[in-house]
């Protein structure tokens, strides 16, 4: 564990003191393209963010492959290789579509041949647990097809959901480190040492996020484009088709007593989906079916950008940036450490009992917007604003009552009402703000903008 957490630091401290230098160069070469109708940002932001990630990724595992047990790694098994080639393939594409643009085709091309390079080298889907059957051996033709689709797809998942400041690196780490906690069971737990590629591809993966995700945090000072979002889906495909192809189920059955409890017990990772290991990014492969059933719906491209993805949903029914941003990460924990709990106790009453519990929660938290519960008077000052009730006129005090102009007669128009009120030192908060008075004879300054929504 202690190798893994050196590389997990090596690897987060190496994307993150890279990440200044490459938003440097990313603003002097020009890669800042301007916001679209379809971007939720203000301003234009430097791209060019999976340059210090594939940073991170190099020195993760180079430094991997100098320990003394995570080292024999890289002279038994090709996997980390593939992963890296494949790896510098899919990031030059990105860097060159976030400097220049490429065409979805084009990308969509480029996804399958890294795809198809980490397959030449070893990478791939060999067999499939199947429950109730056991382990089915594929043809390398099959292989080879259910490998590159789920590279794609998981590529896409990542890219899709890449809309929000800190979205995609923060859903990604929750995933690798549900990821890193099922292959590390594997490994240790189970002794198969066939699960040790995908525990560090989990852990680089980590690294990665955790070093990237300060600078991107709203308001996000650069952006990983696509040389990251595609680079960081990548990596979560590999590792799933590591642990999924290569790992034997009957390697389980010395541990486990049986074949049948062998398959159980990888179920929950391996077969979510139709046959797919995608149930650790469950929310970004929702979104992706969406989007393509809805572009398609439409008679749009699959590949059209729109603003119908989940965050921007979230965003239209009056969450925040922050809060949205937080609801997709609960939801991502939810379902993919669920997945792996379920897979150390499938017959656990608690198990379900804390997810149906954890649901209602999140469910309550996504519908807060739709409602404006009555706080009490004393609690109004503690709340966001948009929980507040405003006061009637006749509730008013005699300091906040209308104001009188020098004759003694009130004033009669709006602007000389609004005169008035900002003599008495009363802030005006608009949409059902309250006003907040002078207090002690003390007048308070208007506010230079807004408050943002609660």
């Amino acid at each position: 564990m202690r190798e893994y957490l050196l590389t997990l630091c090596v690897t987060a401290a190496v994307t993150y003191l890279l990440t200044g230098p490459v938003r440097k160069f990313a603003i002097a070469a020009g890669a800042m393209p301007e916001i679209r109708e379809r971007d939720v940002h203000r301003e234009p932001t430097p791209r060019l963010g999976g340059i210090a990630m594939f940073g991170g990724l190099c020195a993760g595992l180079l430094v991997a492959s100098q320990m003394s047990n995570i080292g024999e790694m890289f002279e038994l098994s090709s996997e980390p290789r593939a992963l890296l080639a494949g790896a510098a393939l899919i990031w030059l594409l990105g860097v060159l579509d976030d400097k220049w643009g490429v065409d979805a085709l084009i990308k969509l091309g480029g996804q399958m041949i890294a795809a198809g390079v980490m397959v030449w080298q070893g990478l791939t889907i060999l067999w499939i647990p199947v429950p109730g059957v056991g382990s089915v051996a594929l043809t390398p033709m099959q292989g080879t097809l259910l490998t590159v689709a789920l590279v794609v797809i998981t590529i896409n998942a990542v890219n899709f959901v890449d809309g929000l400041d800190g979205l995609a690196s923060g859903m990604v780490c929750i995933a690798a480190a549900a990821f890193f906690m099922y292959a590390y069971r594997m490994w240790y737990g189970y002794g198969v040492e066939a699960a040790a590629p995908a525990t560090l591809f989990a852990v680089i993966l980590m690294g990665m996020a955790l070093g990237f995700l300060p600078h991107n945090m709203h308001p996000a000072r650069i952006f990983m484009g696509d040389s990251g979002s595609m680079l960081i889906g990548l990596v979560l495909a590999a590792g799933a088709i590591s642990i999924t192809g290569q790992v034997d189920p009957d390697l389980l059955q010395a541990a486990t007593g049986s074949e049948k409890e062998a398959v159980k017990s990888t179920v929950p990772v391996y077969i979510p989906v139709v046959l797919l290991p995608l149930s650790i990014i469950a929310v970004p492969v929702a979104d992706l079916v969406l989007a393509v059933v809805r572009r398609t719906w439409n008679g749009q491209s699959p590949f059209a950008a729109d603003r119908g993805h989940l965050h921007h949903r979230l965003l239209e029914i009056g969450h925040s940036h922050s809060r949205a941003v937080l609801i997709m990460y609960f939801w991502s924990a939810l379902i993919g450490f669920s997945a792996v709990a379920y897979s150390v106790n499938s017959a656990s009453v608690w198990v379900v009992l804390a997810l149906a519990m954890f649901s209602a929660v999140g469910l309550f938290i996504l519908l807060l917007p739709r409602f404006t519960p009555r706080v009490p008077r004393w609690a109004q000052a503690v709340v966001p604003p948009r929980y507040r009730r405003e006061r009637r006129p006749a509730e008013q005090p005699a300091e906040e009552a209308d104001e009188s102009d020098e004759t003694g007669q009130p004033s009669a128009s709006p602007a000389a009402g609004a005169a008035g009120a900002e003599r008495s030192g009363t802030v005006a908060r608009a949409n059902g703000a309250t006003a907040v008075g002078a207090r002690g004879g003390h007048r308070v300054p208007p506010r230079s903008k807004a408050g943002s929504r609660g």
